[in-house]
């Protein structure tokens, strides 16, 4: 028996990444699966965005598992989008039982030298699309009697980053958004929670900018090695480098269990011990 036998999970953002670890772990663990993703660039988004191959794949490998998956192109900025998603996955897999709110995106720059389109674009996926999804499902779960949410934030949604205030700022919005709907949605039996990642290596977090923000080189003279190197000095927990997207796959997976049936309103850091260094951890152990 798998932990989530018999539940239907939507998953946002959910073609790569974590998205693909919660859609194949959920799948592992006996329910079916919703995906909606978007196949458009967004122009502020300085690394390459999901492509049809990434749905494929991701259809595949929840079917190794015998589960169901219902695909949606579409993007969280938009409510019709997301609304579209709910309406097929319920015509076509009988309800929703469980919300991962994952989608998000990446960019970096000063504050000062931020444009206004990179700080929208930002929060209107991390933070508005956040809220979108919940809106689209809560009715549901409401007339259905229960169900559970589960928001990605960051450990920057628990701490500030140096030249990415845009994203800081809605990784802590979103926990405040958590907060609220665990509060008003617990009388319906909905529980909420939000897990924060420290470094997971996804296609999001490895490109040149980020190679460059971890190694502390000059604009396009860092490597994914580097990146990767510096992950250990990142986390406190010994061998812990830039984390899979599995560990994050499995908290949400506790979270939307029968073994969290009392948990909402937390907030999951799932961070191989950052939060508990002044810093960055100068002699780690590998």
């Amino acid at each position: 028996m798998g932990m989530l036998d018999g539940k239907v999970a939507l998953i946002t953002g959910g073609s790569r990444g974590q998205g693909r670890a919660h859609a194949v772990t959920c799948a592992r663990e006996g329910a079916d699966v919703i995906i909606i993703d978007t196949l458009d660039q967004i122009a502020t988004v300085q690394y390459p965005m999901a492509q049809q191959s990434d749905f494929d794949e991701t259809v595949r490998q929840v079917e190794a598992h015998d589960r169901r998956i219902v695909t949606h192109v579409g993007d969280v900025r938009k409510q019709a989008d997301l609304d579209a998603a709910v309406q097929k996955g319920i015509a076509e897999l009988g309800k929703i039982d469980i919300l991962i709110a994952n989608a998000g995106i990446f960019s970096l720059a000063p504050a000062h030298e931020l444009t206004e389109e990179q700080w929208d674009d930002t929060i209107a996926v991390n933070l508005t699309g956040v809220w979108k999804s919940a809106k689209a499902v809560l009715p549901h779960m409401m007339e259905q009697g229960g169900g559970s949410i589960v928001i990605t934030s960051s450990i920057n949604g628990l701490e500030p980053g140096a030249n990415y205030v845009h994203y800081c700022a809605a990784k802590f919005g979103v926990v405040g958004v958590m907060k609220t709907l665990a509060l008003e949605y617990a009388p319906y039996g909905i529980r909420v929670n939000s897990v924060h990642p420290g470094a997971i290596l996804t296609p999001m977090t490895s490109w040149q900018g980020a190679w460059d923000m971890m190694s502390g080189k000059p604009a396009g003279e860092g490597t994914e090695a580097d990146m990767l190197d510096a992950g250990y000095h990142f986390h406190a927990l010994k061998g812990n480098g830039f984390l899979n997207p599995q560990v994050i796959a499995d908290s949400a997976l506790y979270l939307n269990s029968d073994l969290a049936a009392s948990v909402t309103g937390v907030t999951l850091p799932v961070d191989a011990g950052h939060l508990l260094m002044p810093g960055v951890n100068h002699n780690p152990v590998r």
